[in-house]
């Protein structure tokens, strides 16, 4: 695998580098030698955040931590994204064109079904869909206590989502068609 190490409002030292791309290449049995990891590492606060995104064919895989040691945070990030491909492998290689970034040892080796079902959808809602801007749809979300939103921007006439984001801030997602 190779790496792509950045540093939010911290340096990225050499013993962090070490540090994270020797957890991570515990991960590389499972991918091809030219897939790339992204691992961004912050602070935030007192905390110490580090987020990892691998891009495949299918989309992203991601994981993220924060804790009060970076190297706990790290391990818990390999952890984290192993698992997600153990559990989702049927999805993620169901096609042989999205298997391009998985080598032929992971797409061979068996691994238990967690979950089946993991991915059932249990409930669908319809509503209509009112014109606003973004501010309008972050209040319409808090009045309602929800963490999303999703409405039509009076100013683009596209559906949007705005979101609540940590630290009491919000996103807004805009689809490109």
């Amino acid at each position: 695998m190779k790496y792509t190490l950045m540093g939010r409002n911290i340096e990225v030292s050499d013993t962090i580098k070490e540090a994270i791309e020797s957890k991570l290449d515990r991960l590389s049995k499972y991918f091809t030698p030219e897939t790339e990891a992204r691992a961004t590492v912050g602070t935030d606060g007192d905390l110490q955040k580090i987020e990892v995104t691998i891009p495949t064919k299918l989309g992203f895989i991601r994981a993220e931590d924060a804790g009060y040691d970076l190297y706990s945070s790290i391990d818990n990030v390999a952890e984290i994204i192993e698992k997600q491909i153990k559990k989702y492998k049927n999805k993620l290689i169901d096609k042989k064109q999205s298997a391009i970034a998985f080598s032929q040892n992971f797409i061979d080796e068996d691994y238990p079904e967690e979950d089946e079902d993991g991915l059932k959808i249990v409930k669908t809602k319809s509503f209509a869909l009112k014109p606003m801007d973004a501010e309008e749809a972050c209040l319409q979300m808090e009045m309602l206590g929800h963490n999303f939103f999703v409405f039509l921007n009076m100013d683009t006439n596209q559906v949007n989502v705005v979101y609540k984001r940590k630290g009491n801030s919000y996103g807004l997602i805009e689809p490109e068609i």
